[in-house]
């Protein structure tokens, strides 16, 4: 699927042998560089859709993050999803010498500006403590070329849009950009279309779930 083979070796001792509905579709396209939106619920395997070929892209650019930047940004809604996907990033990309940290609330926020100022590869976050690192001028983003927004219409329901739309100016216009969601409200569509350019768009239900 054009995973490289530093990341795919994590992935058998991990359980993952064969994909999911929603990374057999999405992998490929994001390998190959492509925007994309994702429908799917929690528990398809998303993490490991966007994570494993965003592993594989930050690999083969080959470049170390510079002092108080990060080369890819996952926001996500809930300190618990922040920590659930930094710790599959960790396993995915264990060994390939690639960087990643969280960063939410509840957490000392001095402790994560030391630890930003080294630079990170990839950058877990939930959007208010991020806003809280912006402001501290912890973190920039010009080398960031990777954005992912998981449970997006989540972060919609708990009031998190002029965050994220704060946060996304202030990235690189030419960066890559994965939108997952569960549902599609029209909020959600308005987002989609000034987030993400020419996007695949991908749909997987787990068994049981209507179309």
């Amino acid at each position: 699927m054009g995973i490289d083979a530093r990341v795919a070796i994590n992935l058998p001792p991990l359980g993952l042998n064969d994909p999911t509905p929603i990374q057999a579709q999405s992998i490929p396209s994001i390998v190959a560089g492509r925007d994309l939106l994702g429908l799917a619920q929690t528990g398809t395997g998303k993490t490991a859709a966007f994570s494993l070929p965003m592993l594989t892209r930050l690999l083969v650019a080959g470049k170390r993050p510079e002092p108080g930047t990060c080369r890819a940004l996952i926001l996500a809604p809930t300190r618990e999803l922040a920590t659930q996907i930094a710790q599959n990033v960790e396993a995915f990309a264990q060994g390939t010498g690639l960087r990643a940290f969280r960063v939410v609330g509840g957490a000392s926020i001095n402790v994560q500006i030391d630890r930003l100022s080294r630079g990170v590869d990839v950058l877990i976050a939930t959007p208010g403590r991020l806003i809280d690192l912006i402001e501290r001028k912890a973190i920039r983003f010009d080398d960031t070329s990777y954005l992912v927004l998981d449970e997006a219409d989540q972060m919609l329901d708990i009031g998190f849009i002029h965050a994220l739309r704060r946060i996304a100016k202030l990235l690189p216009r030419n960066r890559q950009t994965l939108l997952f969601s569960a549902t599609m409200p029209k909020l959600m569509e308005e987002l989609a279309d000034s987030y993400l350019t020419d996007p695949v768009r991908v749909e997987a239900n787990p068994p049981g779930r209507p179309a």
